[in-house]
């Protein structure tokens, strides 16, 4: 399957847009192993509302095909040959402008921990394990493409735990926390756990709207990306531990 396109393949002329417009989320699957690749492409051919329109066998070719056929997300291998994983995700970020371009979601297996961390610090948009089921992966590829509650899926969460222990140890960066009112905090702190908007809004006893709001306000004083970027800073700093929650709620603070 070296080369060729998954079931549906389409150019990068689709009418499908990203971040929940009309059409079909558009993915490309990289993979140097082909049982792999169309495994996925079967599985995800199969999803309404999902479309796999390309494979690559390396980072390279990852690189080259998403710039060529703008998938909204590509499922991303780590360990391949040439350019790795890690590296390709790095590149596509780089690509990436504010909400448009492909996002990443990175399949592993647990022996990847310092890989996989080091992944989402590049811009990877979440991961998810190679042996999750067809609707685990469904329900990821949505998640990652619609850009909201990245860190959903139960998997996610507890390997972001996993991942951020093993990481090298980082100085806190207390002076940019310090930015953050008290209510933000809070949410900042429940992102890291994985709880969506409408989980955050719930546990805090607010609109779903007023949620949004601190989430991009913390992005912007923050300086990050997208919530998973949020996720991986509150642990860096203590905010969160591993396996721990974070400070008490709900707090003070609108």
């Amino acid at each position: 399957m070296t080369g060729t396109t998954g079931p549906g393949a389409t150019g990068p002329g689709t009418d499908a847009t990203r971040d929940g417009g009309p059409g079909p989320v558009r993915v490309l699957i990289a993979d140097d192993q082909s049982m792999v690749r169309e495994g996925f492409s079967v599985l995800l051919g199969a999803q309404p509302g999902i479309e796999v329109v390309g494979d690559a066998v390396d980072g390279h070719q990852a690189v080259s095909r998403a710039a060529a056929l703008r998938p909204d997300v590509v499922l991303m291998d780590i360990r391949m040959p040439g350019m790795n994983g890690l590296e390709a995700t790095r590149r596509i970020a780089r690509e990436r402008e504010e909400d448009s371009g492909p996002r990443v979601l990175i399949l592993t297996t647990f022996d990847l921990d310092e890989y996989v961390y080091e992944a989402l610090r590049a811009g990877a948009s979440g991961f998810l394990l190679k042996d999750a089921s067809a609707r685990q992966l469904a329900d990821a590829v949505r998640i990652v493409a619609a850009g909201d509650a990245l860190l959903a899926p139960t998997v996610t969460k507890r390997l972001l735990a996993e991942f951020t222990r093993l990481g090298a140890p980082r100085a806190p960066r207390t002076d940019r926390i310090r930015e953050l009112t008290e209510r933000e905090t809070e949410v900042l702190s429940l992102i890291a756990q994985g709880l969506s908007n409408g989980e955050i809004a719930t546990r805090l006893v607010v609109s779903e709207a007023t949620v949004k709001t601190h989430v991009s306000r913390v992005l912007v004083k923050l300086g990050l990306r997208d919530r998973t970027q949020a996720a991986v800073f509150a642990y860096e700093i203590g905010l969160v531990t591993p396996g721990g929650a974070g400070p008490p709620g709900p707090g003070a603070g609108g």
